[in-house]
């Protein structure tokens, strides 16, 4: 059995920051990416970050939180954290990290949550006004 836990997440004034972490445990697996994903009340999950587990950890990011969020990675300590600068009040949702056991060549198929295979339980994040 695999778990992510999430944590880090909280109340924030608009234009602040966050940073979420991601720590994995249980069996050992074949991890190819880790992403971070969000859902707000009423609308679909949501791709936000995704990051190459091996190698110098290739970056891809949603349009919506580039040049704000930043996804990073301890192999080490099997943790992957998501910090999150200038917030606005639309990046408010729950936030999820996932793991995926499958290699693309382009980070892009990593987009989407059909892709990975196991979740976090989310960590609530909320930006005021």
């Amino acid at each position: 059995q695999v778990q992510l836990v999430e944590s880090g997440g909280g109340l924030v004034q608009a234009g602040g920051s966050l940073r979420l972490s991601c720590a994995a445990s249980g069996r050992t697996f074949s991890r190819y990416a880790m992403g971070w994903f969000r859902q707000a009340p009423e609308k679909e999950r949501e791709f936000v970050a995704a990051i190459r587990w091996s190698g110098g950890g290739s970056t891809y990011y949603a349009d919506s939180v580039k040049g704000r969020f930043t996804i990073s990675k301890d192999n080490a300590e099997n943790t992957v954290y998501l910090q999150m600068n200038s917030l606005k009040p639309e990046d408010t949702a729950v936030y999820y990290c996932a793991a995926s056991e499958k290699y693309y060549g382009s980070l892009y198929y990593y987009t989407r949550p059909d892709n990975y295979d196991y979740w976090g339980q989310g960590t609530q994040v909320t930006v005021s006004s």
